[in-house]
């Protein structure tokens, strides 16, 4: 099942696009499966992704951690820490 990824912030320019359609490998089914084969992909995602631990994720609208499950994801935004008053 296809799944849409928004990228935001720094990690859209390091992907060079705001987003994409894909078709997930089997045995991706947690945020930190997600971000660790999209690293692998490609120059961008290495660059997008080097500091995983600094990525923040939602899945469906709603904040999810590193374990969180997409398998029924539609939707996942991948973003860096948000500050800011």
């Amino acid at each position: 099942m296809p799944i849409e990824i928004s990228y935001f912030a720094w990690v859209r320019e390091r992907m060079g696009q705001g987003g994409e359609t894909v078709e997930l490998p089997n045995g991706i089914a947690t945020v930190s499966a997600l971000i660790l084969w999209l690293a692998a992909r490609d120059d961008a995602g290495a660059a997008a992704f080097a500091q995983p631990a600094k990525i923040r994720a939602a899945v469906d609208g709603v904040m999810a951690s590193g374990d969180g499950n997409i398998s029924a994801a539609r939707e996942i935004a991948l973003f860096p820490p948000v500050t800011g008053g």
